[in-house]
C-alpha cells in the first residue's frame, strides 16, 4: 500500500483529501506540527508528498528543500499561489508536479496515481533511518546532519546500517563482523575497533559525538 503525506495547514482542505485518498485504497498522514515536518517525513518514509507552498513558520520551498537534501520521493505542490514564478520556482527547487487550487479531487488522484507509477514501476523506494537528527538514506548510503551530507565509507555504512535497524539493542560484535565482512575467514577483532573508532571521528566531526556508545564485552549501540 503506497503512504502519501500531506503537508497542508488548513486542515478542512487537508482533511478532505485524506479522507478521499483513503477511500482510494492510500494510507494518509496529515502533518499538524510545521515546526518539525522533517521529523514527521523520515518517521512516516511516504511514497508520495503532497506539499502547500503558504505554510505555518516555514513555507512550502523551505521544506522541499529540506527533503531534497535526504530524499528524492515524489513532490506535488498543492497550491492557491499558481503563478508562474511561484510554479518554476516549485519545480526548480524540486517538486515533481503542481496542481492550483482548487482543483477536483478525482484529478488530484489521477496525477497521484501516474507519478506513483512512474517512479516505482522502474525504481525501488527510499529507505530513510533517523536518530538524533542523523538521517542515513540505504538507497544511497549517505548521512545527513543539520544539511550537512557525511560522506561514509563501504565499511562505515554498514556499521551504521546495522546499528540503526537495531536502535536501542547492542550489536554484538560478531554480528557487526559477520556483515561487514561476509566471511568465514578469521578477521583480527581489532579490525572491527580500528572501523568504529574512525568512524566515531568521522561523526564527532560533524557534532555527532557520542552518537555510537560501546557495550564493554558485548558490541556497540545508538540508543
Amino acid at each position: 500500500m503506497y503512504k502519501i503525506l500531506i503537508i497542508e495547514d488548513d486542515f478542512i482542505i487537508a482533511k478532505s483529501i485524506k479522507n478521499h485518498l483513503l477511500s482510494w485504497g492510500y494510507e494518509v498522514e496529515c502533518v499538524e506540527d510545521f515546526k518539525h515536518v522533517l521529523t514527521h517525513f523520515v518517521e512516516y518514509n511516504p511514497h508520495l508528498i503532497l506539499l502547500d507552498i503558504s505554510l505555518t513558520f516555514y513555507n512550502g520551498f523551505h521544506w522541499c528543500s529540506e527533503i531534497r537534501k535526504v530524499s528524492k520521493v515524489p513532490i506535488i505542490f498543492i497550491s492557491s499561489a499558481a503563478d508562474n514564478m511561484n510554479i518554476v520556482m516549485a519545480i526548480n527547487m524540486g517538486g515533481d508536479d503542481f496542481i492550483p487550487k482548487p482543483f477536483d479531487l478525482n484529478i488530484l488522484t489521477t496525477k497521484i496515481q501516474a507519478l506513483l507509477r512512474r517512479t516505482y514501476d522502474f525504481s525501488s523506494n527510499s529507505h530513510l533511518l533517523e536518530h538524533k537528527g542523523a538521517i542515513l538514506n540505504v538507497s544511497d548510503s549517505t548521512l545527513t546532519y543539520q544539511q550537512n551530507k557525511i560522506e561514509l565509507s563501504k565499511n562505515d555504512f554498514k556499521i551504521l546500517h546495522i546499528l540503526l535497524e537495531n536502535k536501542g539493542k547492542t550489536v554484538t560484535r560478531d554480528a557487526l563482523m559477520t556483515r561487514l565482512w561476509e566471511t568465514d575467514v578469521f578477521i583480527d577483532d581489532n579490525t572491527l575497533t580500528v572501523n568504529v573508532t574512525r568512524l566515531r571521528k568521522k561523526l564527532d566531526e560533524f557534532g555527532l559525538t557520542g552518537f555510537i556508545k560501546t557495550k564493554k564485552g558485548l558490541g556497540y549501540l545508538v540508543d
